[in-house]
């Protein structure tokens, strides 16, 4: 039975991993449908976020069956519950890759990203797409060090987002209402994004430690008590 048990925890870690990796592949096309207003790649965005959604879905089920099932307690308890809300967060991110490909696609065929913003939301692209990778290692090793390389990207996104809405209410910015709307949604998707990302990546600290408060600085690899 408790071989069935840990078969059960590695599972719930496996499907994590394997919705990082979607998460990752919606953002990296996303972001490039955005910059080069592509909407057939962000159709292919929008179309597979159903996919993540089920994914989630079909983790939360499993972590729930876990819970009535075997009861776990201690450090497994912790395994499933952080689960669940990882599931949670993942599948947010999953949204806002979705949401940056319906920009794209509102817009077409003008470009989406508005006139004197492109160098700074492509930059945020990318960070996006190495924040989403840092997280899919991270959930498959539980490399501690991870932890401050996705820290430190998100510190990056939020500055970057800092100065889209300096830009955009500057007295020499000349976009139109629906060019400051635009730029003002996908700054806040952008470093939403990476706000979600190191939500997953404390409740990864956690899991080694037990405790929200505890230096991430090292994390040690976790696995089922036996």
């Amino acid at each position: 039975m408790r071989e069935v048990f840990h078969q059960s925890l590695e599972d719930v870690q496996g499907r994590l991993v394997e919705i990082a990796e979607l998460v990752t592949v919606a953002i990296d096309k996303a972001t490039r449908a955005f910059g080069t207003s592509d909407v057939a790649l962000a159709e292919e965005v929008i179309e597979a976020d159903a996919v993540i959604d089920e994914k989630a879905i079909a983790l939360d089920e499993l972590a729930i069956e876990i819970l009535a099932r075997q009861q776990p307690v201690a450090r497994d308890l912790r395994i499933v519950v952080s689960a669940l809300r990882m599931s949670a967060s993942l599948e947010r991110m999953g949204d806002i890759a979705e949401h940056i490909a319906q920009l794209t696609r509102m817009r077409f065929p003008e470009r989406a990203i508005p006139k004197g913003l492109k160098s700074t939301f492509l930059k945020m692209g990318e960070l996006d797409v190495e924040v989403a990778r840092q997280l899919a290692e991270l959930l498959r090793t539980q490399d501690g060090e991870l932890i401050d390389q996705i820290r430190n990207s998100d510190d990056r996104l939020d500055e970057l987002h800092v100065s889209v809405f300096e830009k955009v209410l500057s007295d020499t910015w000349q976009g139109e209402a629906a060019a400051t709307v635009d730029a003002t949604l996908a700054s806040r998707y952008h470093e939403r994004f990476g706000d979600h990302a190191v939500s997953v990546a404390k409740k990864v600290a956690y899991l080694s430690t037990g405790d929200w408060t505890t230096s991430t600085d090292t994390i040690d690899v976790v696995t089922p008590s036996a």
